[in-house]
């Protein structure tokens, strides 16, 4: 399978790499940074010319032209894992500013890159985008408030899935929203319940059974549907 990932250089998105390539996949990593991403360009080596990394800035509209042009053959499926969450974004504690960069990163930077990699995804038969939400993204449980910018941002990010999935349907092409969970990376923190590894495996998992019949969905990574 040829994918695409973005914000692989750390965390969840450098996880989905390993265990994509180890499935025998071709991976297109995007990242800020290349020249700082050295844990996912020290996979390069033993990939058998099967990852490819790029700079990506999801937010540059220049950036990811370039990314989705360097990109190769027909994309199975797009991961949109690159995410931001900045500083604590409680009510009194909130910075508007922040808070349109989370906007600008989860959401917009989602619909940018879908968007330009579109014409590789329609290539494909029946391709999947799967964009990395969060089940702080959901209205229906939020029940504790707070996380304004956060929250904003990703329920953004999940109208934009939706709206995906009403549009490619036709296409066959599927787009669903899946929340990886609290994870043990550098946004969850050490005392997150859930390794990376074992979410990792269980978005592809997720990703693996989807049918066209789902897209529009909002996911867990055990395949638990979440409230909009």
């Amino acid at each position: 399978m040829n994918l695409v990932i973005t914000g692989a250089n750390r965390g969840i998105g450098l996880e989905l790499t390993r265990q994509s390539l180890a499935q025998g996949d071709t991976v297109h990593a995007g990242t800020r940074d290349p020249a700082q991403a050295q844990e996912l360009t020290a996979l390069v080596g033993d990939s058998g010319g099967r990852l490819h990394v790029h700079a990506l800035d999801v937010t540059s509209d220049e950036s990811v032209r370039a990314f989705a042009a360097a990109l190769t053959g027909p994309v199975e499926l797009l991961i949109n894992n690159a995410g931001l969450r900045t500083r604590r974004d409680d009510l009194e504690d909130l910075s508007l500013e922040d808070a349109l960069q989370m906007l600008q990163v989860n959401a917009l930077g989602t619909l940018r890159v879908t968007r330009a990699v579109l014409p590789r995804l329609r290539e494909a038969r029946g391709a999947k985008i799967a964009s990395l939400s969060s089940g702080l993204g959901s209205i229906a449980d939020n029940t504790s408030g707070g996380g304004y910018g956060y929250r904003m941002s990703k329920a953004a990010l999940n109208m934009a899935t939706r709206s995906l999935a009403q549009d490619l349907r036709g296409e066959g092409i599927i787009s669903v929203a899946i929340s990886p969970g609290w994870v043990q990376t550098d946004m969850g923190g050490a005392s997150a319940p859930t390794p990376v590894s074992e979410s990792a495996v269980g978005l592809l998992a997720v990703i693996g059974r989807l049918s066209l019949q789902d897209s529009g969905s909002y996911f867990d990574f055990r395949g638990e549907r979440i409230a909009w």
